[in-house]
């Protein structure tokens, strides 16, 4: 990447406007036309959101998305949208046993709905909060059950089976931190309370050993901030076996939203456990120190792996990338014939970048947190604009260019193209609402946007 030093937070004010106008159209236009009965809504083909028989984990970003949009403008229109289809179709998320995608689901909206009421941007009511915090506390203990034991600790497994640590769970485990801080706990054979705070800390800590890189000699391909999608373990024995990708190339490279996931994750929780005295958190240091290293690793891969405008190729080891020529040190190009780009995954990084740096910043590492900070602001200043910012009004997407699953040819390719490109993903529209949110909100001076602002 080449870091826009010189950029200002507020000199994207203009295009976040923009941007929300927008945004509120593409809500309407998919509740207006989108048959639900098909499924949850995942990606577009030729403009029209369709959806894709995996898991049910779009549907959260879906409704979590016009939660965004009312906290950004105050449009009632979208927050009733999200109260009514929140309260009609999210409840079997709450109690899904099969999936590692709570915190994707039911933060995104009964989170959201909650934040919100805590911060007075909705009216108090003492039911409504009690059926939102109520949700909260299931989904976090039901996704804690989901639970593999290895040695010295344990992670929530992926949809795959026990066997499976993927690295985009650790933007799920927040589903796990706010069950806590609501009081709750995973209550077990023999009435055993289990602790979700110990479980969240136990698949950070698996996360950031097995998923992340550092350089130091693991493989020969080890290198600073590296992600493996998929972390394999032998679950007779509890000991990690080798790693792999669902959606990425290889085990070998990196796919980039997975290496998004792991930089939004790592540093959202770092903000969290940051909070938490000596009394609360023993280990408070030693787990501070460990995520902080995992979001540095990551970002700085991400900023070193990644095109000049800031926007990544879909995997940094995929083959057609030799075609390409320097591709890295100039801006991405979404209608090459070659590798198509991943436009979700720079929306999920912006986030951690910007999240990162505004915490280094806070802790006096002004170097290290303005380079973070510019980079987030880099990414987005290409995202918001075309040919990344959907401005067709017949197209049911917010952000083109995102790719759901490549190995399995999911995503369209236009005719006379060898690559798919110009289409658009629940996931990578919500993120980046939810970048803009955040932004938005650093620029107004408003209250900081996390999570975990629900008591």
């Amino acid at each position: 990447m080449k870091i826009q030093t010189g950029v200002q937070a507020s000199e994207l004010s203009g295009k976040l406007k923009k941007f929300w106008e927008i945004s509120g159209e593409k809500i309407a236009l998919i509740e207006k036309n989108y048959n639900a009965s098909k499924g949850s809504p995942v990606f577009t083909v030729n403009g029209s959101y369709t959806t894709r028989g995996w898991t049910e984990w779009t549907q959260g970003f879906q409704y979590g998305s016009a939660i965004l949009q009312y906290d950004a403008t105050g449009e009632k229109q979208a927050l009733e949208l999200a109260r009514n289809k929140t309260v009609t179709v999210m409840s079997p998320h709450i109690s899904h046993t099969g999936v590692h995608d709570h915190g994707f689901n039911n933060v995104s909206t009964y989170g959201n709905l909650l934040r919100l009421m805590h911060e007075g941007s909705i009216p108090y009511n003492e039911w409504e909060k009690n059926f939102y915090t109520l949700a909260l506390k299931i989904s976090g203990a039901v996704q804690a059950g989901r639970w593999t034991i290895i040695k010295n600790g344990g992670f929530i497994h992926s949809f795959n089976g026990p066997h499976s640590l993927f690295v985009d769970t650790i933007r799920s485990v927040r589903v796990l931190v706010i069950s806590h801080c609501l009081g709750h706990f995973l209550q077990a054979e023999g009435d055993i309370k289990i602790s979700l705070q110990d479980r969240a800390i136990q698949h950070l800590a698996a996360t950031a050993k097995y998923s992340i890189f550092y350089n130091e000699d693991r493989d020969i391909y080890d290198v600073w901030g590296r992600t493996a999608h998929e972390s394999v373990f032998n679950v007779k024995d509890g000991n990690f076996r080798c790693s792999g990708s669902q959606q990425g190339y290889t085990g070998f490279s990196t796919w980039t939203r997975g290496l998004a996931w792991a930089m939004c994750g790592f540093a959202e929780e770092l903000e969290w456990f940051d909070t938490l005295n000596e009394k609360e958190l023993s280990e408070k240091k030693s787990l501070i120190t460990l995520l902080l290293k995992g979001a540095q690793a990551t970002c700085d891969f991400y900023i070193n792996h990644t095109p000049a405008n800031g926007i990544p190729y879909w995997d940094t080891g995929a083959p057609g990338l030799n075609n390409l020529g320097d591709y890295l040190n100039k801006p991405a190009d979404p209608f090459n014939n070659f590798e198509p780009v991943d436009s979700s995954a720079a929306a999920i990084a912006a986030q951690g970048l910007l999240r990162l740096g505004k915490y280094l910043q806070s802790k006096d590492d002004t170097v290290n947190g303005n380079r973070y900070w510019q980079a987030g602001l880099t990414v987005l200043h290409t995202l918001l604009d075309e040919p990344y910012l959907s401005t067709n009004k017949n197209h049911q997407g917010l952000i083109l260019h995102s790719i759901y699953h490549r190995p399995n040819g999911w995503d369209h390719i236009p005719q006379g193209s060898k690559i798919p490109y110009g289409e658009s993903s629940m996931w990578g529209d919500y993120h980046a609402r939810e970048a803009a949110l955040y932004l938005q909100r650093v620029i107004n001076n408003e209250t900081y946007y996390t999570f975990f602002n629900i008591q």
